[in-house]
């Protein structure tokens, strides 16, 4: 027996079904009603216009009034019961697409950090509010009105019938010739956009080397591209709205003309003239309607299906039991992995000890696995075969949150956020200045950031604001070094730092080494590796070398020593 897995957007929905059914009973109510104006025209011409009765006249006026204010407080509440389902399904879901939004940027990395899974949420969210929506409640009840119009007279339930048909071949031939052509231009639209935010982040680099009427111009393909879609799905849909439009306009007059005859032959009253008129436009409007919002109803589509999609792909997170903890030791076993996107292993097979406490200097040429040895053993990035443990239990079995507080990470590309610097250092937790002024003090940028005129409660932004690189590197040291962290991953952490800087870091490695803080430093600098107990070296992602640091020197020597004498006997 097959099991379907339902995504957390169809849970999320069906937490809704008592909401849509409670506004399908509105609309319930609502059709009943709408048919008030034909029976009001009914007696009109059938009552007050024969006799000349007034009061009848001035009664039938009231009960109408009557009928309409509560007509139009149902439809009141029916709006708020959508609005209230569409806040439901915002607050069910937004967290976890924030979350599938940030693994979805993690699992690529960073290629397609992206925040269209909110944004398709947003979409959905005020279809629901929309018009579009109420066809699909009243269409159901147009057999209803079909079935009043049968009683009015046959002919009236035929001509009926036969327009309404049409109308639906119409809306099915506008489903037809746009759908296809409106999803190719709003995918466009997306990766376009997407592309254009991440060529924003890079503005300096665009200004600079004067790439931008280059960028403009990939950028502006993309763009006329969705205008030409978008203009062929219009330009086909308004033909298609305009003959709809005809058919109704001349189904209205064409029943009047029919009634007319009818009368003229005496087979219905003036009254059932008007009213069979006003009674078919109500049971094609909502079909009208659906033509009219189809655009918008082809939009939400696509947005559930990606939310779907995206919801089935990356699963919730397991709520894992909180392990003690953490020491610091780690431990690959014959590890490998695969960058995202990419095919082939930029670690292949790895097999490394590295014990709590242990400064580890990280090195080989550029594309040796360094910086991917890095992200595998902070988690970042799955093992396709292998493991990679921390205290014996794999990465991936820790909780985040809990392991998060005791690793200190510095990426190669320095990251701060919107925020003030204490904010940044605390890494937006709950700031605990103790712990701040001693990561700062740590990463020597203490008296630094005392001379700003905040102080540490200057607000920068993601680039750092007036701070230079050396600045924003040490802040960004600083928030590695928070909370007395038991893993410290430092990617090329003096790339940007002066003489000072260089010292402050060494001044660093000795502080986390009398801690027995567990630290992975990558660098290509030797001022950095005079501190480290151990050396690993990687080539092509295959560990050439690792152990105690005078060991692989040594060997390292050795192995130079005899590539020379077998080029001198060459």
């Amino acid at each position: 027996m097959k099991v379907t897995v339902k995504s957390d957007l169809e849970k999320a929905l069906k937490l809704c079904k008592s909401a849509f059914l409670s506004a399908a009973g509105f609309s319930m109510l609502i059709n009943f009603l709408m048919i008030t104006p034909s029976i009001y025209m009914l007696q009109v011409y059938d009552r007050v216009v024969s006799t000349g009765n007034k009061s009848t006249l001035i009664m039938l006026t009231l009960i109408v009034l009557g009928l309409f204010i509560t007509l139009a407080a149902l439809e009141w509440v029916r709006s708020q019961i959508l609005v209230r389902i569409s806040t439901r399904l915002e607050t069910l879901l937004n967290q976890r697409l924030f979350q599938v939004a940030f693994k979805q940027a993690l699992l690529s990395g960073g290629q397609r950090a992206t925040t269209q899974p909110l944004d398709d949420l947003t979409g959905l969210r005020q279809f629901l509010t929309g018009n579009g929506l109420f066809a699909f409640f009243d269409a159901p009840w147009m057999p209803i009105y079909l079935a009043l119009l049968f009683m009015f007279h046959p002919l009236y339930g035929w001509f009926s019938v036969v327009t309404a048909i049409i109308l639906c071949l119409v809306a099915f031939a506008t489903e037809k010739v746009t759908t296809k052509t409106l999803s190719e231009a709003n995918n466009t639209s997306i990766a376009t956009r997407s592309m254009l935010n991440k060529n924003l982040r890079n503005a300096e680099v665009i200004e600079s080397m004067g790439m931008l009427e280059n960028i403009r111009r990939r950028w502006m393909s993309g763009a006329v591209k969705v205008l030409d879609l978008q203009a062929v799905a219009s330009s086909r849909a308004g033909v298609l709205t305009s003959l709809s439009k005809f058919i109704r306009m001349s189904s209205q007059s064409l029943i009047l003309g029919l009634g007319a005859y009818l009368v003229i032959e005496r087979e219905i009253s003036p009254g059932l003239m008007i009213a069979g008129s006003i009674l078919m436009g109500r049971a094609l409007a909502p079909i009208d309607l659906m033509i009219g919002t189809w655009k918008g109803f082809i939009s939400a589509r696509g947005q559930y299906e990606r939310l779907n999609t995206i919801l089935l792909q990356i699963p919730a997170d397991n709520e894992r039991m909180q392990l003690p903890d953490p020491k610091g030791s780690i431990q690959l076993e014959n590890a490998v992995v695969v960058p995202p996107g990419a095919k082939v292993p930029a670690l292949k097979g790895l097999n490394v000890t590295i014990d709590a406490g242990d400064i580890v200097g990280i090195v080989g040429p550029s594309g040796a696995g360094k910086s991917t040895l890095a992200r595998a053993v902070l988690g970042i990035w799955p093992t396709a075969n292998g493991a990679i443990r921390m205290d014996g239990a794999e990465v991936f079995q820790w909780d985040r949150e809990h392991l998060g507080s005791f690793i200190g990470y510095l990426p190669q590309d320095i990251e701060l956020f919107e925020g003030t610097i204490s904010e940044n250092i605390a890494r937006f937790g709950e700031i605990n200045p103790e712990k701040v002024v001693e990561a700062a003090k740590m990463a020597d940028v203490h008296e630094l950031i005392l001379q700003l005129p905040e102080g540490y409660d200057t607000v920068i932004g993601a680039s750092g604001g007036s701070l230079s690189g050396g600045q924003r590197q040490r802040i960004g040291l600083a928030r590695a070094l928070y909370g007395s962290p038991v893993l410290v991953v430092l990617d090329e952490p003096n790339s940007n730092l002066d003489e000072q800087g260089e010292s402050a870091l060494g001044e660093a490695l000795v502080q986390l080494k009398q801690k027995k803080t567990t630290v992975l430093i990558i660098t290509h600098r030797n001022a950095a590796l005079a501190k480290a107990d151990k050396l690993l070296i990687l080539k092509e992602g295959a560990l050439v070398a690792y152990g105690p640091k005078e060991h692989v020197v040594a060997y390292l020597q050795q192995q130079s020593a005899g590539t020379v004498t077998k080029l001198n006997k060459t």
